[in-house]
């Protein structure tokens, strides 16, 4: 557990990284909080629900505004900031995929609408039918995946602490 707490502090933004961005400058007062860079169960946990959550529903701003949530809500800073990483370049197209057929099951839509991508009109009438089932099953998936991580993030944490505790290797 130590190797991979060491491996995610490497990974992750220093406080002076992410105070100099000038997009959080707004935040700077608050980030000065030390909770917000403590790594405690309940921070980590926290900030990795609060990332998963805002990386897989919004599709911009994802690390201010997961900086932001995890001000508010007193989680990790840079583990929020981590967890918005779920989503990039290489990942959105299947989960955006596997979030639409979610949606689509779960709405009880179509999922086999296809799109004319040569007509302009077709295009738009095509993505107002996709934003519901998408939106849905982004909103299932990212409240899923927000509250499984923190139970998991907890029940290891817990575990690892109690090994440790009683003298074993975790």
């Amino acid at each position: 557990m130590s190797a991979l707490i060491r491996r995610l502090r490497a990974l992750a933004p220093s406080r002076a990284q992410l105070e100099a961005n000038p997009w959080l400058s707004r935040l700077a007062p608050y980030l000065a909080e030390p909770k917000l860079w403590c790594w405690s169960r309940r921070g980590v946990a926290m900030g990795m629900a609060i990332g998963l959550f805002i990386g897989f529903l919004i599709p911009i701003a994802q690390i201010l505004l997961a900086a932001a949530a995890a001000v508010v809500l007193r989680a990790n800073i840079p583990i929020a900031a981590a967890g918005t990483l779920v989503t990039n370049p290489l990942t959105v197209p299947p989960i955006y995929y596997a979030a639409y057929q979610l949606g689509a099951w779960v709405t009880g839509t179509s999922a086999t609408a296809a799109v004319s991508w040569a007509d302009p009109v077709s295009v738009l009438e095509s993505l107002g039918s996709v934003g519901l089932p998408l939106f849905t099953g982004l909103a299932i998936t990212a409240c899923f995946s927000a509250a499984a991580s923190y139970l998991l993030i907890s029940r290891i944490w817990i575990w690892h602490v109690a090994a440790k505790r009683r003298g074993g290797r975790p």
